[in-house]
């Protein structure tokens, strides 16, 4: 039986090809996401080590908690607190690091890398072992400043010249004392990294006098725990905390690696899909496969062979199309692996050199995903094919579904679907943390319940094709039959494609429904005409709030400053507003009271309010971070939104309990409205600072737009892999179909039918098929986005279920058009058939 596999694998190599493909893709992706996350992760897990080579023990602070009704504060690393770690026994030196946000211009005034990537710190004397020195000196004073290699190579700069960059909203203008080369992780990805002398950092960062870590390097013939425990024993524990370099590098280690999966798991998420929908295709091929040696498998169970021996030849041929698609799929995903790295490149993304990383776990797991996904797939096929009855297969009595197992299957699609659409209405009515469960759960029986059901529903959807398949005479009336001839099989073949369009379909109602009511929300919450803020998100300096007060055509400005309190023995932050502006920038509905806020009157949104019973006229003690505390009263409730929430009170009250005041955003209303002359006045009030966002409700939007496209784009991208898979399904189906009625091609040939006509029956048929999934999976798509939407309107609103007509349209053309190309090589098999050798086959 072994020998009689093999030697069928390699008669019908031909027909197992579109199978070998379809599990060879998904293993690919598989394989290639394995690759890319681990040559990824290995290569900054190399990196980030390099960058505590200089770091024995590091000292920082530790965070004290709150207690009473004071809020909790960092202690600071003060000089004496370096000074002593530098002269602990066993300690060679000691190195004082300063850090924070410093954005960098282009010579064309633009941004350099990503904002949340473009860091800043303090050179360390003269010599600085972390940064070596490729061209210049230190910098010396606020004038000069360091910056690094790949930032300089990137924006043509050469030491002498002057840059401008932001540390929190004014522009400086040092110039180029010198360019360093560095390992860090940031910089490696295309971000920046700029270096002040120690003491111009400590005014740039808000932290004079003090650090943000201190790096102790052990002396020649110390070990790091004995550097650690003397210093544990020299510094005061309830300030600081000590870690050793080597537990540093192995924490860095570990985010890297938690960074990468989720990337990794996303991935994976998308490679199952394609191997799901290659399933179908497995199932498929080998259902046909058995249907047409059915004759040959009553053969062998005439002279002898086991109905476990005719499933065990059929699983063995499956391993073995399983072993070569596992080893090409591997191949193939090196080499997608290989690529996705170039391709970050070639976006302007980059990363630390490495080589590519192949784990033997990868090549297990793509060899094991290979066979296991065939041999599943093929289990059913084999098991039906050897329960058939020797006598029953030769006289082919065994060809129809019977009665019974319709009832069955139709039965149990019904349950399932049943349960699938109770389980998703229910979890639409949960809180949205606890009901992302359920919400998988029943979208994955309502597929299932589908698919079940997809032979039934076949029927009805594809006679409402037959007007239209009319106008193609005899050929579309022969395509209809056709499609509704073998209804499990051609729900196979639709059901692949439908996964995939659900996922699509599904995500883009969701993402353009999303998008209109964060336009929704911008437009009601907000009557300020620009939103101004820091490229990173980060906190702006007070400065520009004052420079944008005073600049021309500015009628109202509010900054929102954020500030740490205690409220009834719980932390709760402060929104620091405007009182006498707040009114005329925000449209926000309120419940009960005004919106007034001005000394000891502050307005909250009503969640809070629930939260602490608070009603209008409600008094309530706040103790600030200084230990101040100050009694406020509740002026008014309103609805808050992700934009604007929270207890607002006057800037006045707050600020002065502050140690660094900072905003987190300016709201800014102009003479005349939004316009373009507006923007560029406000832009230049801040002296064109490329750190700094000045944006209107429509740039807001376009932000908003622009991460929705990317995301839309990245899973359009991922589950093409799916829709290919798809398309190798119909390609499939055809192709063996065409060869299981080759006596009926002959036959139609031979009364008259052209060869032209033969051609588009079969175009016509794969069309159909293909329509019938685009329908189903474009009708579960609408739910599944409607059902996640009534989740999100729970949190949001302003949503509302917003159906993309145009796209849903361009969906079901795609899926017409993934139909005819599916049947070009099928088609023009069918039509080059000898008629007279069609005739005579069986």
């Amino acid at each position: 039986m072994f020998r009689t596999a093999l030697r069928n694998v390699s008669a019908h190599k031909a027909r197992l090809l579109m199978t070998v493909l379809a599990v060879m893709l998904g293993v690919a992706f598989v394989s290639g996401t394995l690759v890319f996350t681990n040559t990824i992760s290995d290569a900054y897990q190399k990196s980030s080590a390099k960058g505590f080579d200089q770091v024995d023990v590091a000292v920082r602070p530790e965070y004290q908690d709150s207690e009473g009704d004071r809020v909790g504060k960092t202690p600071e690393l003060t000089q004496a607190l370096l000074d002593r770690a530098a002269g602990t026994p066993g300690a060679a030196s000691a190195t004082g690091v300063v850090t924070g946000f410093t954005a960098i211009a282009g010579k064309d005034g633009k941004l350099l890398g990503d904002g949340w990537q473009s860091e800043g710190g303090n050179y360390w004397g003269t010599k600085d072992a972390r940064y070596p020195l490729v061209a210049g000196h230190a910098p010396s004073g606020r004038g000069e400043v360091l910056i690094d290699a790949r930032t300089a190579e990137r924006a043509g700069y050469k030491v002498g010249d002057t840059v401008r960059l932001s540390v929190d909203g004014p522009v400086l203008t040092p110039r180029i004392s010198g360019i360093f080369s560095t390992d860090d992780g940031n910089v490696a990805a295309g971000g920046s990294l700029a270096l002040f002398d120690t003491p111009t950092a400590q005014a740039l960062f808000g932290k004079k006098g003090t650090y943000d870590e201190i790096d102790v390097k052990a002396k020649a013939g110390t070990g790091q725990s004995a550097l650690k425990t003397a210093l544990d024993k020299a510094l005061p524990s309830r300030l600081v905390e000590t870690t050793t370099g080597k537990r540093l590098a192995d924490d860095q280690a570990e985010m890297i690696s938690a960074s990468m999966s989720g990337l990794k798991q996303g991935l994976l998420v998308f490679a199952g899909i394609a191997l799901f929908v290659g399933t179908f295709i497995i199932a498929n091929t080998f259902t046909m496969l058995v249907a047409q040696r059915t004759r040959e498998l009553a053969l062998l169970r005439a002279v002898g062979a086991s109905r476990r021996q005719v499933t065990r030849s059929v699983l063995i041929e499956a391993l073995v199309v399983g072993a070569v698609a596992g080893a090409t799929g591997l191949a193939a995903g090196v080499g997608i692996g290989a690529g996705l790295r170039s391709l970050l490149g070639s976006f302007g993304a980059s990363m630390p050199d490495g080589p590519l990383v192949i784990t033997p776990g990868t090549v297990l797991t793509a060899l094991a995903v290979g066979i296991v996904i065939t041999v599943l797939a093929a289990w059913l096929p084999g098991r039906r094919a050897a329960k058939i009855p020797p006598v029953a297969a030769m006289s082919s009595v065994h060809a129809k579904a019977t009665t019974k197992s319709l009832v069955l299957r139709n039965t149990l699609g019904a349950l399932f679907s049943a349960a699938g659409v109770t389980v998703v209405l229910a979890a639409t009515t949960m809180d949205t943390d606890s009901a992302q469960g359920p919400m998988g759960l029943g979208a994955v029986l309502l597929i299932i319940g589908v698919f079940i059901l997809t032979p039934l529903l076949s029927r009805p959807l594809i006679a409402a094709a037959a007007p239209v398949l009319r106008v193609f005479g005899v050929s579309g009336k022969l395509a209809r039959q056709n499609s509704v001839r073998n209804p499990r099989r051609t729900a196979a073949t639709a059901s692949a494609l439908m996964i995939g369009l659900t996922l699509i379909t599904g995500m883009t109602v969701m993402a353009g429904s999303l998008q209109t009511s964060i336009d929704r929300m911008a437009s009601s919450a907000i009557r300020a005409d620009y939103v101004v803020s820091m490229a990173n998100r980060g906190p702006l300096s007070p400065d520009v709030a004052r420079r944008l007060a005073g600049a021309d055509g500015v009628t109202a400005s509010s900054p929102l400053r954020n500030g740490a309190s205690r409220i009834g023995g719980e932390t709760e932050y402060l929104t620091g507003v405007d009182g006498s502006a707040i009114g005329k920038l925000t449209d926000l509905k309120v419940d009960d009271g005004s919106f007034t806020v001005g000394g000891s009157r502050i307005v909250v949104d009503k969640d809070r309010a629930k939260e602490h019973g608070w009603r209008v006229g409600s008094r309530f003690t706040a103790h600030f971070e200084d230990g101040a505390a100050r009694g406020l009263t509740v002026a008014g409730i309103y609805e808050g939104n992700d934009m604007l929430n929270g207890i607002m009170l006057d800037n006045k009250v707050l600020t002065p309990h502050l140690t660094d005041p900072a905003d987190m955003q300016v709201m800014v209303k102009t003479e005349g409205g939004a316009s373009d002359g507006a923007k560029d006045g406000l832009e230049k009030a801040l002296g064109s600072n490329p750190a700094i966002l000045v944006q209107d409700k429509k740039d807001i939007s376009n932000d908003i737009a622009k991460m929705f496209t990317l995301m839309l784009n990245m899973v359009y991208g991922l589950l093409g892999m799916a829709v290919i898979v798809a398309v190798l399904g119909v390609i499939n189906t055809l192709a063996m179909s065409v060869f299981e009625r080759s006596q009926e091609i002959g036959m139609l040939r031979a009364i008259g039918l052209d060869r032209r006509s033969v051609k588009r029956m079969v175009r016509l048929e794969s069309l159909v098929i293909s329509l019938f999934g685009g329908v189903l999976g474009i009708g579960l798509g609408v739910f599944f986005g409607w059902a996640a939407g009534e989740l999100l309107g729970t949190k949001m609103p302003t949503y509302e279920l917003v159906l993309p007509w145009g796209r849903m349209a361009l969906f079901l053309l795609l899926a017409g058009v993934v139909g005819v190309l599916a049947a070009l090589w099928p088609a023009r098999r069918a039509a080059r058939l000898n008629m007279l050798a069609a005739i005579k086959s069986e």
